[in-house]
């Protein structure tokens, strides 16, 4: 799965050997792309495990949230399914089997760049179309828009606070196929807000250009065709600062500035920046709320006790896996959903008060 170690290492040293060093933005964009478009790094064989691989109910309730959306919206006509980094196509699979018993059927829309992921979607989610970005995505209907662990893969920039004051951090040839990042030389201090400007010595900003340029475009999106977006990821509600850039490895912390492009570089979600962008665009908020208070408000309880009735045989795995997904010591409470749709659609279930 992972491409052969120091290959991208080698190219991005050569790079700041002749360039100069580089942001963390640059250096993370090009190890994700390395990582993402060598193979399958989903499930127990590969670096992590995402909900819908967990169990088939996070992507069945999910088909049950949008088909609830859809109804009480009067049953809108063009439809289409969209899913920003499908992962195999997993959830998109549980959640049209989920849809279509109430004969929802819309069209399915990938965004997607690894050709390697992409053949795994396709045999899970036939019929599928793909796209390179959200630019191709249809004009014509209705979006609904799914976006599980799609923007902690995104890349950030980072500044951080020197005695001669802000400086964007990036990063330089260590050795072998180790980096490290260290302060730049030029002055960001006009890029800081002003409340964090007197920050301690040391302390690091982060910011999202990527993820709040897509949020801002999909928002619009959403305004002027109709529907809802989705997102599920680990984050935080209010700013603040500090470093959240972290690598994963076969299933365990690894070093996020050595061998890039071998492991999964992820940062902590900004839902508070997401959220403004989709305000900006006229959009309505739901949550952030919990994704283990999210998934009980859909009636995960009530769908694992179902399971189990079918498959007796398969109580103990299937408390495990709801167990996984809801409790606050596994990613019940790390990880965070939030809802922006049309002012004209209704409001989406699951949601306590929006906090973002």
């Amino acid at each position: 799965m992972s491409p052969e170690t120091g290959q991208l290492a080698l190219r991005l040293a050569k790079q700041i050997e002749g360039s100069g060093p580089i942001s963390v933005a640059e250096y993370m964009r090009a190890a994700n792309e390395e990582y993402y478009g060598s193979g399958d790094p989903f499930g127990v064989e590969g670096d992590f495990i995402t909900a819908p691989e967990v169990s088939q109910m996070f992507g069945e309730l999910v088909g049950m949230w949008l088909t609830d959306i859809w109804m009480r919206q009067n049953y809108p006509s063009n439809c289409h399914y969209v899913e920003l980094g499908p992962g195999r196509g997993t959830l998109a699979a549980d959640a049209l089997r989920a849809m279509g018993r109430f004969d929802f059927a819309p069209t399915v829309h990938l965004v997607e760049t690894s050709e390697a992921l992409r053949a795994k979607q396709a045999a899970n989610v036939p019929g599928a179309v793909f796209h390179d970005n959200i630019a191709s995505l249809p004009t014509d209907g209705p979006l609904l828009v799914i976006a599980n662990e799609f923007f902690d893969a995104l890349p950030v920039r980072q500044l951080i606070l020197t005695h001669a004051g802000w400086r964007e951090r990036v990063v330089v040839r260590d050795r072998g196929t180790k980096f490290a990042a260290m302060p730049g030389s030029h002055a960001m201090d006009a890029a800081v807000p002003e409340h964090v400007r007197n920050a301690p010595v040391g302390s690091i900003l982060e910011t999202a250009p990527d993820s709040t340029g897509l949020m801002y475009e999909l928002a619009a999106r959403l305004a002027e065709q109709g529907g809802v977006m989705l997102v599920v990821d680990y984050g935080y509600v209010q700013p603040g600062l500090g470093s959240t850039l972290q690598a994963v490895k076969n299933h365990s912390p690894a070093d996020p500035f050595s061998d890039p492009g071998t492991c999964d570089l992820t940062v902590h979600v900004n839902f508070f920046e997401l959220a403004n962008m989709a305000r900006m665009r006229n959009l309505q908020i739901a949550g952030p709320t919990a994704q283990g208070v999210w998934l009980s408000a859909l009636g995960i309880n009530q769908r694992a006790a179902a399971l189990a009735e079918t498959s007796p045989q398969h109580t103990a795995d299937i408390q495990a896996a709801r167990d996984r997904l809801v409790k606050a010591d596994e990613m019940g409470t790390l990880f965070k959903v939030m809802a922006v749709h049309s002012p004209d659609w209704p409001v989406p279930e699951g949601f306590g008060e929006t906090v973002a």
